[in-house]
């Protein structure tokens, strides 16, 4: 007879994904984990495989979180400012000013540095997690373009593209610099090319 879990999948998934995001796939060890995550290395193994598994895992929860994390926030702020560009705004300073109690930069960014060329999973969860992020960006700038708050001059497939690098860079940026100011003018610089 199978013996019942004594822990919540979930949670302890949650763990392992900060402390990837945190550290790294290379930098993490295998006891690291189990002693992260309060399981036994068996309960582990047995639940999530090994830790190339673990981490795919991990990856897909964060991306998984998107609509929990950014979208719903995002949506909300939108309706109440009813501006897109604010509405932009708000994700770029999300990045710059994260929750505390969760590591700086981005674990998809993470991965893309680590991991993409080596790992055609890891690549291919970071560019679905990217074209996904790219597709909110141009639904909030197209909703600008239609009220008139955002130029149609330019296409807002291409904006969706350039505000996605640009929030790639600030999730670089944030893990070494902790100049406010700096970040509040390239935010400034960015949303500029919506006029």
């Amino acid at each position: 007879m199978a013996r019942t879990k004594e822990f919540d999948e979930d949670a302890v998934l949650l763990k392992a994904m900060l402390l990837f995001w945190e550290q790294g796939y290379e930098k993490t060890s295998m006891q690291d984990l189990v002693t992260c995550m309060g399981i036994h290395k068996g309960s582990l193994y047995d639940t999530f495989g090994d830790k190339h598994s673990l981490y795919i895992r991990a990856l897909k929860k964060y991306i998984d979180m998107f609509d929990q994390v950014v979208k719903r926030p995002v949506m909300r702020r939108m309706a109440d400012t009813n501006s897109a560009k604010e509405a932009i705004r708000f994700i770029l300073e999300m990045i710059v000013q994260p929750e505390s109690g969760i590591p700086d930069g981005c674990f998809m960014v993470n991965t893309a540095t680590e991991l993409a060329k080596q790992d055609p999973i890891s690549k291919d969860l970071v560019l679905l997690g990217w074209a996904n992020f790219e597709q909110f960006l141009r639904e909030i700038i197209e909703e600008g373009q239609q009220s008139g708050e955002i130029s149609k001059t330019l296409s807002a497939e291409f904006l969706s593209y350039y505000f996605n690098n640009t929030l790639v860079g600030l999730r670089v940026l944030v893990k070494a610099l902790s100049e406010k100011d700096k970040f509040e003018h390239i935010i400034n610089m960015n949303l500029s090319v919506l006029d």
